[in-house]
């Protein structure tokens, strides 16, 4: 049987590996379901760029770095952002612009490549028509 297939956002990542949180069990859940190919995890390249951004930001971008590396290797598929995801994302910021804006590309790479679901503690998600979010706390 294969296993599902999700769309896996960026704050997976952190919280799995970043201090002490009320998400981070839940998250570490997330990253052990993938390790153990119960789940298909699925990126775009802003997961990485988004990543790359928040360490660097932090004063920590070899961790950064290191967690990228990681989160490639660990990931089933990291899709490109091409020109008609750019489109659809400013479409679903037009239609919804309280949405982060790397967000949206992650919702438009999500809707033209076919994936629904993505594992995510952003509710924003929720607004996107097409795009069903799974809390990780929820996930079990």
């Amino acid at each position: 049987m294969t296993a599902p297939r999700f769309f896996i956002d960026t704050n997976i990542f952190i919280y799995s590996v970043g201090r002490e949180h009320p998400l981070k069990p839940a998250c570490l859940n997330i990253i052990q379901s993938i390790r153990h190919e119960k789940i298909n995890a699925i990126l775009n390249t802003e997961i990485i760029q988004e990543i790359l951004y928040r360490y660097q930001s932090l004063k920590a971008l070899p961790a950064g770095i290191r967690l990228a590396k990681e989160v490639i290797l660990l990931a089933d598929r990291v899709l490109p952002v091409m020109e008609r995801d750019l489109e659809l994302a400013l479409g679903i910021l037009e239609s919804h612009p309280q949405i982060d804006t790397r967000d949206a590309f992650h919702a438009a790479t999500m809707i033209n490549n076919g994936i629904e679901e993505i594992i995510s503690t952003d509710t924003h998600f929720d607004l996107i028509p097409g795009i069903k979010r799974i809390d990780p706390r929820k996930s079990g």
